[in-house]
C-alpha cells in the first residue's frame, strides 16, 4: 500500500524530477513550455522545484517513500500567488515561456476568474511519475488532505488538465463545475468537492 507524508527540504528536489515527468505529455504544460518535448522536459525541471519550494512556504507538499509523484495543496485563503512571487519565478518562466507571456498571462486571468472564493483547500498540482501510474499514488497523495477537508468540512477544488482525468477526479469526490478555454489552448474542467 502506498502512503504518502509531508515532503521535507531534500525531498523536494527528486519529488520535482518525478512531477516533470508526470507532466510532460500534459496539454496546458505544452500550450505553456512549447511543443518540442526535450525542451520542454528540461523546462519543467526547471520549474517545478520553484513549485515545490513555492508550496513547501505556503502550503502543505506530499510526496511518497520513493519520490514517485507530488501533491501541491494550498490551505484555504492562500491559493492566489501574490505578486512578488510571480517576480521572483520571472527568472524561471520568463526565458521558459518567451513569447508566449501575453497569452499566458490571459490564461491565467481566467483561471484565476473562474477560482471559487469560498474558503477551501486547493490542489494546485498533483503527479505520479508515468513508471508509477495506476499503482494508487496519486490517491495517496490527495488522502491526508481529503481526509482533514472531510474532518473539517472544508470543500476542496482543482482544474483537471486532461479530459481523461476527470473520471479519476471523480471517483476521489470531485465534481467538474465548468469548463476554461485558454486562449489558443487546450481546456481545463474546474472541479469541486464537498467534504464528506
Amino acid at each position: 500500500m502506498v502512503e504518502a507524508h509531508p515532503a521535507d527540504g531534500p525531498e523536494l528536489r527528486p519529488l520535482a524530477d518525478a512531477m516533470a515527468r508526470a507532466f510532460l505529455d500534459d496539454p496546458v504544460m505544452s500550450w505553456l513550455f512549447g511543443e518540442a518535448e526535450a525542451t520542454r522536459l528540461r523546462r519543467l525541471r526547471r520549474f517545478f522545484p520553484h513549485e515545490a519550494k513555492r508550496h513547501s512556504r505556503t502550503g502543505e507538499v506530499f510526496t511518497t517513500a520513493g519520490h514517485q509523484g507530488g501533491a501541491f495543496w494550498d490551505p484555504p485563503g492562500t491559493w492566489k500567488s501574490p505578486w512578488w512571487e510571480l517576480v521572483s519565478a520571472a527568472p524561471i518562466l520568463v526565458p521558459a515561456i518567451g513569447r508566449r507571456i501575453p497569452r499566458s498571462l490571459k490564461g491565467l486571468e481566467l483561471i484565476e476568474r473562474a477560482h471559487p472564493r469560498e474558503p477551501h483547500w486547493y490542489l494546485a498540482m498533483l503527479g505520479t511519475d508515468p513508471t508509477h501510474q495506476g499503482k494508487g499514488v496519486g490517491a495517496a497523495l490527495m488522502a491526508p488532505i481529503l481526509a482533514r477537508c472531510d474532518a473539517e468540512g472544508t470543500p476542496a477544488y482543482l482544474e483537471s488538465s486532461k479530459a481523461d482525468n476527470v473520471p479519476y477526479y471523480e471517483r476521489h469526490g470531485f465534481t467538474v463545475t465548468g469548463q476554461i478555454d485558454l486562449p489558443d489552448g487546450p481546456p481545463l474542467w474546474p472541479m469541486w468537492r464537498d467534504p464528506r
